[in-house]
């Protein structure tokens, strides 16, 4: 395995990571942002109340986004089996 081929792998894996993790994780983020401002404005200062919103938001996300977070995986794992032959080189 070269070097170039290694940084190109590496790259591949992090921009798909990136794309898989980050809708939700940004989804999170916001949630957790809107419900804090709640929590500022009307003073109710209750732990557990992030909870909810963010685990509805995020299975609700997940199944949009399923479909199109699976054929991202395939399209990587497909490259990554394509790419075998060029490791014992």
């Amino acid at each position: 395995m070269t070097e170039e081929l290694a940084v190109q792998f590496l790259t591949e894996a992090i921009y798909t990571t990136l794309l898989i993790s980050g809708p939700i994780l940004l989804l999170a983020l916001v949630i957790g942002f809107l419900v804090s401002i709640f929590q500022a404005v009307t003073s109710i200062n209750e732990m557990t109340l992030t909870f909810i919103p963010k685990i509805v938001g995020v299975i609700a996300l997940l199944i949009v986004l399923l479909p199109w977070m699976i054929k991202l995986m395939e399209a990587f794992t497909l490259k990554v089996f394509n790419m075998i032959p060029l490791l014992a080189q």
